[in-house]
């Protein structure tokens, strides 16, 4: 594939380094940030530029990686130019009818990444606009699995929904992480040696819930036992109403992503 990314951040760069991996692409990075430019190409061999392209054709892809407030201006930049190719956005909150407005094209897929993406770990939700057709999906579809695995999504909406599962979860989970060794720590352990331990535990909780055919909850309690030490930490937990504030905060995710895009998508 020929694909132009327009901008070259953390999550341009984690699709990059897996697309690299695959092979076979032909990958151009517009940025303004030189610096960051001569790093893509060290890396990953890519051409690179700190402009637009003068013009682009039907068969290339166009990945929009800037920040939602750029997006307009970048999107206005782009129609005259664009010839008809695909684009695909991982820019959050905008919707694809907005960008359907400044592009002048419906051939768009949008996507939710997460930043596991960066070590080939990503969860990416994918939604097609209407103008996107069945190879304009497997080529999206190729893209993001470079950085890891992918989900479509019936509607717009579930770009929310899945925001705020995968979207931010991860940030869900390196809070609870960031507490686990806080914990540790109080408990005497060196601010290195907590940190190597939460992780070991994490990792190993995901691989056995992974690998395990019985659901979390079974998993939970197989290490609890009547009267036991795990007990009174997950009654804690339960005092304190841990797990109805994660819900609650997942759901107030969703509601924020919701009010983004109506904000972002405005003309």
């Amino acid at each position: 594939m020929q694909i132009t990314f327009i901008g070259g951040g953390n999550m341009a760069t984690a699709i990059i380094g897996g697309l690299h991996q695959q092979g076979g692409h032909q990958i151009h990075v517009v940025d303004p940030n030189a610096a960051k430019l001569a790093e893509l190409t060290r890396d990953f061999g890519v051409s690179t530029s700190s402009g637009l392209p003068e013009q682009l054709s039907a068969d290339d892809i166009v990945l929009l990686a800037v920040k939602p407030q750029q997006l307009k201006e970048v999107c206005q930049a782009l129609a005259p130019r664009l010839n008809g190719g695909m684009v695909l956005s991982i820019a959050a909150g905008i919707r694809c009818d907005a960008m359907a407005r400044w592009l002048g094209s419906e051939r768009i897929v949008r996507v939710m990444p997460n930043t596991p993406a960066m070590v080939g770990k990503g969860v990416s939700g994918l939604y097609a606009a209407s103008g996107a057709s069945a190879a304009d999906r497997d080529h999206a579809e190729t893209i993001m699995q470079a950085a890891g695995i992918t989900v479509w999504l019936d509607k717009e909406e579930g770009i929310d929904d899945i925001t705020c599962v995968s979207g931010s979860g991860p940030a869900y989970v390196f809070y609870f992480i960031e507490s686990m060794i806080e914990a540790a720590e109080q408990a005497g352990f060196a601010a290195d040696e907590a940190r190597r331990l939460v992780l070991a535990t994490f990792d190993g909780a995901v691989e056995l819930a992974r690998q395990s055919p019985l659901p979390v909850a079974t998993l939970r309690t197989n290490v609890m036992s009547k009267g036991g030490t795990t007990e009174r930490a997950i009654g804690r937990f339960e005092a304190e109403g841990v797990k109805a504030a994660i819900i609650a905060g997942a759901m107030d995710c969703r509601d924020r992503s919701i009010e983004m895009g109506q904000q972002l998508s405005q003309d």
